[in-house]
């Protein structure tokens, strides 16, 4: 059976046909899978699909291009629903994208800090967004994560000397489609050396389809292709992949 540790389930690319994709993936070897937030209103929505499916799960949190109208009353929102509701399991989507810069950075950084801080305050994990901005992401997970707050490093793009750093801290390493593009050395790279027992699988769906489905829609039934290219990458089975991931997975979410 397979965890998918991050797909935007509640996307709109799927509402033409989101009963259908969630069904097929009742009918796969996908059992759970985490939905997480981007902003206050997917969040929202992600806990009412978590509590409508059984097999899904729910993170809340604002991503950086969303942040530049967050204020204080969407933290108690957010607080809120996690004390509230036994599916929420994570704060997250958060971070850092230096790549598009849709909000300015210092209220990136300002609102990725005060969300690690719910999420120390709450006793819950957060998964972090951290694009073309590793050094200012590292540092600050460095500064304000307390130790006993778990965090994940999803869609994880970094060198393989920085995912072994963030696994010194407690984080855990999340790998995504993009392992099976032909020309992605540094994600290959990561997903042989890294210890399994840090590791989730994702599909960031609807994004980051993996061969031999890319430039596709992705969903999570695709999470498999990550599984199988981490498993040929590594010279392991396949089961093993799927076993490791999905058990370190739910330890991380606290799922029974």
């Amino acid at each position: 059976m397979l965890f998918d540790s991050h797909a935007h389930i509640n996307d709109e690319k799927f509402d033409e046909d989101r009963e259908e994709v969630i069904q097929h993936l009742r009918d796969s070897k996908i059992d759970l899978m985490v939905n997480p937030g981007a902003d206050m209103p997917s969040s929202r929505s992600a806990v009412e699909l978590a509590n409508k499916v059984d097999f899904i799960y729910a993170a809340v949190g604002v991503h950086p291009h969303d942040v530049e109208n967050m204020t204080e009353a969407d933290i108690e929102e957010l607080r809120e629903m996690v004390k509230n509701n036994d599916k929420v399991v994570a704060i997250g989507e958060i971070g850092l994208d230096y790549y598009y810069d849709l909000s300015p950075r210092e209220l990136q950084k300002k609102w990725f800090i005060r969300q690690i801080e719910l999420a120390n305050e709450l006793g819950v994990p957060f998964i972090v967004h951290d694009r073309d901005a590793h050094g200012d992401t590292f540092e600050i997970i460095k500064k304000y994560k307390n130790p006993e707050t778990e965090c994940v490093l999803h869609c994880y793009s970094g060198a393989l000397d920085l995912a072994k750093e963030y696994i010194k801290m407690g984080c855990y390493i999340s790998i995504p489609g993009t392992v099976t593009f032909k020309n992605n050395r540094k994600t290959v790279e990561v997903a042989e050396n890294i210890p399994l027992e840090w590791m989730f699988i994702e599909t960031d769906s609807p994004y980051l389809t993996p061969v031999p489905f890319r430039g596709k829609r992705n969903d999570p039934s695709k999470v498999k292709y990550v599984a199988e290219k981490i498993a040929e990458i590594r010279g392991i089975s396949y089961e093993e992949v799927c076993k490791a991931t999905r058990e370190n997975a739910k330890k991380f979410f606290k799922i029974k």
